[in-house]
C-alpha cells in the first residue's frame, strides 16, 4: 500500500516537469522569432543598386520635367457658416382670448402693420362705446361750468373737477382702445409667415405661438474665424459664400462683429449681410465662405514630387543650360479653415474641407504621399519662395 502510494506521487511530479519543459520551449522560440522580426535587415533592392558596376551609376537618369510660369496667389480665409434671418419672431397675441379670426395664408408674404388674426373683443367694444356715450355730456359740463366761472357764479374748484372727471374719461377710453389693439395681431415688419399653429375658435394666450414669421430678405451670413485672424476682420471687408447645390458664388458684407473672442472656442463670431433681393435663399442653410485678404502677383510654383527634402531644407532640381542644377528656397505658410501647416493645404475644387492632412517623405528618390481617407477628391497645394517669387500650385489630387 505504502509502496502504490509512492508510485503515483513520482507520476505526478514527472508530469509537471514535463508540462513546465514544454512551456519553456515554446516561450524561448516566441522570444526568438520577435527577436528576429525586429532585427533591421538588409534591403535587398539598394543592396543591389549599390553594387551596381560604376560605369551603370554614371548613365544618364530619365527625369520628368515641367515648365513653371509665374501666375496670381490669393491669400484667403476658408471657413463654414450658416444662413440666418434678418429678422424672425414667434407671433402670439398679447392678452388672452378665444381666436375668432384668422387673416393671413400660410406661407405668403405680409406687410408690417398687416392684419394676421384677432381673439374676441365684444367685452371691450361694449365699454368703448358706454365711455365714448358719456363724452358730449361730461364737455357740456366743462362748458357750462367755464360760463359761471367767468361770471363768478361757481369757484374755481368746481370748474376744475368737471374738467378732471372729462380727463379721466378720455384716459379711459384710451385705455379700453389699447385693450382693444392688443386683441388684434399683426405683422411687426415684412416677411415670410410660415405654418399656422392655431385654429379659429381655439383660446390664444401670451404663451401661445400662432405662427412664425421671417424676414428673408436681406440675409445674415453667420460665421466665426480662429482668434489668430481676428484683427484682420474689418467691418465692410466683402466675401463670398457658396451654398450645396449652387454653382454660383454669393457675394456678401461684413457688417458686426462679436466685441469679445468666444471662451470656449476661441474664436471670434462675424456676421455679414447678403441682399437675397429676390428670395432664392432660405436661411438655416451651410454656407462655405471665402474672405480674401491679399493677392501675390508672378506667384512661381512647384510640384511637390519635385521636392526633395536635405539637412532640414527643401531643394529642388532646375534645368539651366542643359544641366540640372539644385536649388534650395524657403516655405511660406499657407491657411487652412482649422489649423496653418507650414507647406501645405487642401482643397476641394474651391472649397477648403476640414479634418485631412497629408504626411511627405523620401524614400531613395520615389516622394510617398500618405493622405486620411475622404470621400472627396483632394489637391495639395504647396507655397515656395525662390528670390522674388512666392506662390502655390496644385500638384496632385487624391480620391
Amino acid at each position: 500500500m505504502i509502496v502504490f502510494i509512492g508510485n503515483q506521487i513520482s507520476e505526478r511530479h514527472m508530469n509537471k516537469r514535463v508540462k513546465w519543459g514544454i512551456i519553456l520551449i515554446i516561450g524561448i522560440g516566441l522570444s526568438g522569432l520577435g527577436i528576429y522580426q525586429f532585427t533591421p535587415h538588409e534591403n535587398e533592392e539598394l543592396t543591389a543598386a549599390d553594387a551596381l558596376p560604376r560605369e551603370n551609376k554614371s548613365k544618364t537618369l530619365k527625369v520628368n520635367a515641367q515648365v513653371i510660369t509665374p501666375h496670381l496667389l490669393t491669400d484667403e480665409i476658408l471657413v463654414t457658416g450658416r444662413l440666418v434671418p434678418d429678422e424672425e419672431v414667434n407671433l402670439s397675441f398679447e392678452t388672452s382670448g378665444k381666436i375668432t379670426e384668422i387673416f393671413f395664408t400660410e406661407g405668403s408674404s405680409v406687410k408690417r402693420g398687416e392684419l394676421l388674426a384677432k381673439v374676441n373683443d365684444r367685452q371691450l367694444q361694449a365699454q368703448l362705446k358706454r365711455l365714448e356715450a358719456q363724452i358730449p355730456l361730461a364737455e357740456d359740463r366743462v362748458f357750462r361750468q367755464n360760463a359761471l366761472l367767468q361770471r363768478d357764479a361757481v369757484s374755481k374748484e368746481a370748474y376744475e373737477q368737471v374738467k378732471t372727471e372729462l380727463a379721466t374719461l378720455n384716459a379711459d377710453i384710451e385705455n379700453v382702445k389699447a385693450s382693444i389693439d392688443m386683441t388684434e395681431l399683426r405683422a411687426p415688419f415684412d416677411g415670410i409667415i410660415g405654418l399656422r399653429q392655431v385654429s379659429v375658435g381655439a383660446y390664444a394666450s401670451p404663451t401661445t405661438v400662432v405662427a412664425k414669421l421671417t424676414k428673408v430678405s436681406p440675409l445674415k451670413v453667420e460665421f466665426a474665424v480662429p482668434e489668430r485672424y481676428a484683427r484682420e476682420i474689418k467691418k465692410g471687408m466683402n466675401l463670398d459664400f457658396r451654398v450645396e447645390g449652387r454653382l454660383n458664388a454669393y457675394p456678401a458684407q461684413v457688417y458686426a462683429t462679436e466685441s469679445s473672442l468666444d471662451m470656449e472656442t476661441h474664436s471670434l463670431n462675424i456676421r455679414a449681410i447678403y441682399p437675397n433681393r429676390n428670395g432664392e435663399l432660405l436661411p438655416g442653410r451651410y454656407a462655405d465662405i471665402q474672405l480674401k485678404q491679399k493677392e501675390i502677383a508672378d506667384a512661381i510654383a512647384i510640384p511637390s514630387e519635385a521636392i526633395v527634402p536635405e539637412m532640414g531644407k527643401n531643394k529642388v532640381f532646375v534645368y539651366r543650360n542643359g544641366v540640372a542644377e539644385p536649388t534650395f528656397f524657403s516655405v511660406i505658410p499657407v491657411r487652412t479653415p482649422s489649423c496653418l501647416y507650414p507647406s501645405v493645404f487642401f482643397m476641394r475644387n474651391t472649397t477648403c474641407e476640414r479634418a485631412c492632412f497629408i504626411v511627405m517623405f523620401t524614400l531613395r528618390f520615389r516622394m510617398l504621399a500618405l493622405v486620411s481617407p475622404c470621400p472627396y477628391r483632394w489637391s495639395v497645394w504647396v507655397v515656395m519662395s525662390t528670390g522674388r517669387a512666392e506662390g502655390v500650385v496644385s500638384v496632385a489630387s487624391y480620391g
